[in-house]
């Protein structure tokens, strides 16, 4: 089973930048499309982004040209890099496979935006 662990959180001002990662126990970006989930109290989980072996698939329009993909090189590894953020980016974020059926969820990485 694949184990995922999500970091990069932090608390960040509104209109500042934030890196998160998530590095699976196996080389998973080989053959998995990835996915950034957001999930806010009251609210439904949403895709953010999602990433394959090759390029950027989706990007929500919420975070459209504030937010990228990024993989490493040995596929272990998807980033989300977060630009002039926003309040309302605030929430935990995990990683997953972008559709189902999703693997155990990892621990989250928790973004606080001040504003």
């Amino acid at each position: 089973q694949v184990k995922l662990m999500e970091s990069g959180g932090g608390l960040v001002p509104a209109g500042g930048s934030l890196t998160l990662s998530c590095t699976a126990s196996t080389d998973v970006v080989r053959t998995v499309t990835m996915g950034w989930f957001r999930r806010s109290p009251g609210q439904e989980d949403e895709l953010i982004a999602t990433r394959s072996s090759g390029t950027a698939m989706y990007i929500a329009p919420s975070v459209k040209g504030r937010f990228t993909t990024g993989v490493t090189s040995d596929l272990t590894t998807v980033t989300l890099q977060m630009n002039d953020v926003k309040p309302e980016d605030s929430g935990m974020y995990f990683c997953n496979s972008a559709s189902s059926p999703h693997f155990h969820w990892g621990p989250g990485t928790q973004v606080t935006v001040s504003s």
